[in-house]
């Protein structure tokens, strides 16, 4: 099995704050994924690990999302064909998870 790719999402939210704006943004993730048409299931196994399944472009991809005070770290392992993109991927989660999931959600 590969070793999983490792990106931390260093945040100021603290730990609750920043569960919940994962909890209100993960909705939103599927139409970021290339090819615009992705399938996104979330859970919640622990109070602050979010488990994040996801089928895009025939692919099947598992994240895990460990909240923590100052940090969210996302895990994954990516699947043989996606495995040659690991660096773009891996900037994509870090730039996106932080834009996505923990910016202040819009008042309304």
């Amino acid at each position: 099995m590969a070793n999983p790719t490792i990106v931390d999402i260093p945040h100021r939210l603290g730990r609750d704050v920043a569960r919940q704006r994962l909890q209100a943004g993960v909705g939103d993730l599927g139409k970021h994924i290339p090819g615009g048409v992705a399938d996104l299931q979330s859970s919640w196994p622990q109070p602050d690990r979010m488990i994040i399944d996801v089928v895009a472009m025939g692919q099947r991809l598992t994240a895990t999302l460990d909240v923590e005070d100052q940090v969210v770290r996302v895990s994954f392992v990516l699947p043989g064909m996606l495995s040659f993109l690991a660096g773009t991927i891996e900037a994509a989660v870090r730039r996106k998870g932080d834009q996505l999931l923990l910016e202040k959600p819009p008042a309304g």
